[in-house]
């Protein structure tokens, strides 16, 4: 068997990685030269593959890169694994599928499987992805190819649970489709969970992470009230948590990020409207949880006014930046909306994170604590991503303030100079 995966990133990297590593000859299809030339080199560029890793399968020929679409034709089947990021409206943008797709469509042969992973709204992969593929083959969705959707479930950083171990949700445009989806994916997927459509799987990955963004908004919300109450929100979570039965342990934080969670709850709305209904109640979980960044500015401010310190012209160090421990990860961090409210309030503003080196759209690099005054530098350090490779000790122990969003001085004497959230 040879299959393509079509986009290289945090998705279709580990997977196409995972078909090698079960003995599948791939061929990585990116749009990106550079990253063609990595993986064909064997560097790699995601944080849940390492280099040894893709060198073991780029070594052994079972994974090489291209942009040539032409490289599908000779493939069993085609894995689309695309970002799908919202517009400015905060509305569905498929701009990148749709354009795969219409590329990959004059390469479709009889037989073969096309498999969606991005994910979208009900409708897509049998509205959009079919009738694409249609119109550019000459041939029927269904009868002469298969199609099918298969939600990417990656957890960048996760290593309990890794592309090969996560069970894998498969729905076809037909019967025949699901059966052919199931054999592809069979040969590098420990757990595969067949629905009988396409929708229902779009739907599956929308719920999982609604449910978890939902959840979420709730912990925070209780969080904000308990700022106003002057009650422990973390211990009363830990209370809670004690109870084995009816309870799932969410954390509070300065936001949501990553691709999934602080996007998908609008795929649902936006198709929710096109039927009339309107999701309120997800809807209100989104504004609490884009709500949280300001709202921890506030509570900076707070602090710095507890210290006889104003937020304009305060010196203020972020600790961590990627959207979770422990990974390099940037997309929708609510440590970029932090920094961004911080200097427009008149903050001067440095970072440290020993995942990311530099953020260049904000012209910033990660600084280095051992260098000059360091953190006793800095009126004020908000601990907004908790990297476990950081001494929070060392942190509270050295710094004039400290705002912790995260929980991260859990069990550290601050001397009353911790805040948290």
């Amino acid at each position: 068997m040879k299959i393509a995966v079509i986009g290289m990133g945090y998705v279709g990297l580990p997977l196409a990685v995972a078909f090698a590593e079960a003995g599948v000859e791939v061929v990585g299809i990116e749009a990106d030269p550079q990253r063609c030339s990595a993986i064909n080199a064997a560097r790699s560029y995601i944080v849940d593959v390492s280099d040894a890793a893709l060198a073991a399968v780029v070594g052994r020929g079972l994974l090489t890169a291209t942009f040539d679409y032409s490289a599908t034709e000779s493939c069993d089947a085609d894995i689309i694994c695309l970002p799908t990021p919202l517009n400015p409206n905060r509305e569905p943008d498929l701009t990148l599928v749709k354009d795969a797709t219409a590329m990959l469509a004059g390469h479709v042969r009889r037989g073969q499987l096309v498999c969606l992973e991005s994910t979208t709204y009900p409708g897509t992969t049998r509205d959009v992805l079919a009738p694409i593929l249609e119109q550019g083959s000459g041939l029927t969705a269904g009868t002469d190819f298969h199609v099918a959707f298969s939600p990417e479930r990656v957890d960048p950083g996760r290593t309990d649970f890794t592309t090969r171990t996560t069970p894998k949700v498969v729905g076809g445009l037909t019967p025949a489709c699901t059966a052919k989806v199931l054999e592809v994916y069979g040969q590098a997927i420990d757990t595969l969970v067949p629905v009988t459509t396409p929708e229902v799987a779009e739907m599956t990955k929308l719920l999982e992470n609604i449910f978890r963004s939902v959840n979420i908004a709730l912990v925070n919300e209780l969080a904000m009230l308990c700022d106003r109450l002057g009650i422990d929100i973390w211990e009363v979570i830990e209370a809670a948590a004690s109870k084995p039965f009816g309870y799932m342990k969410f954390l509070p934080g300065p936001g949501l990020g990553g691709h999934c969670i602080p996007i998908d709850p609008f795929y649902l709305s936006w198709k929710a409207r096109e039927v009339d209904f309107w999701t309120e109640f997800i809807e209100l979980a989104g504004k609490v949880n884009e709500n949280m960044p300001y709202f921890c500015v506030t509570k900076v401010t707070r602090a710095l006014n507890s210290h006889a310190k104003a937020l304009q012209g305060a010196k203020a160090l972020v600790m961590g930046v990627a959207y979770k421990a422990d990974i390099d990860d940037l997309r929708e961090s609510p440590a970029l909306k932090i920094i961004h409210q911080l200097d427009r309030q008149g903050v001067a503003v440095d970072y440290h994170d020993p995942f990311v080196a530099e953020l260049p759209a904000l012209g910033m690099r990660s600084i280095d604590l051992n260098k000059g005054a360091g953190i006793s530098a800095f009126d004020v350090v908000i601990i907004v991503t908790a990297h476990s490779t950081v001494d929070y000790g060392d942190v509270v122990a050295k710094a004039q303030l400290v705002v912790d969003l995260r929980n991260a001085t859990a069990g550290i004497d601050g001397g009353g100079k911790v805040w948290k959230l």
